[in-house]
């Protein structure tokens, strides 16, 4: 009789074991149970709200120093002439010359360079007679500045011209640059 038991018991066990598996699995087209925690469904806070969660009370957090945006490119200058040197010795234009670039370029050269600077680059825009020239791009010291001191130029500005920064990206402002130096050849 023992082992009769134990024969229905070893047999049985297993059966048991694999029916409670095959029950408990998982049904990929459903989701998951979930417990009622903050950590699954965790309450929202508005963006210009308070939050007792930080120390200064706000929800909107500054943020952490040093840290870029994922559009953004270090720029580790300043507005000096030592630092257009440095940005002409550092900076390399990093697009290729091509046809596409070229075209780009252009037509943000047109949209923002062409009303103090003109089409051909001699300072003669449209805006010049309320305006003093500014410098023409076929002058000899237009023409020796490296690729890397007139993006510090149009990101930082110069003298009477104000920064670009904010009006042409970081790749427009190069392509900018390849065009400006073809115009510089005709």
């Amino acid at each position: 009789m023992v082992r009769r038991v134990a024969w229905v018991a070893i047999t049985l066990f297993p059966l048991i074991v694999l029916g409670t598996i095959w029950k408990l699995r998982r049904d990929p087209t459903r989701p998951n149970v979930i417990l009622p925690t903050n950590m699954a469904i965790s309450p929202a806070y508005k963006a210009q709200s308070e939050n007792v969660v930080f120390a200064n009370g706000a929800t909107m957090q500054d943020p952490v120093p040093g840290t870029l945006s994922r559009a953004a490119h270090p720029f580790h200058y300043a507005k000096t002439p030592e630092d257009c040197k440095r940005a002409g010795v550092k900076l390399r234009n990093p697009f290729p010359h091509s046809p596409e670039v070229l075209k780009e370029g252009q037509r943000l050269s047109e949209t923002f360079c062409l009303p103090c600077h003109g089409a051909t680059g001699n300072g003669d825009g449209p805006i010049i007679p309320r305006f003093p020239n500014p410098p023409s791009f076929h002058t000899a010291q237009s023409k020796s500045l490296k690729d890397g001191e007139i993006f510090h130029i149009v990101t930082l500005g110069r003298g009477k011209m104000a920064s670009y920064a904010s009006q042409l990206s970081w790749e427009e402002r190069w392509k900018v640059i390849h065009y400006l130096r073809e115009l510089q050849k005709q």
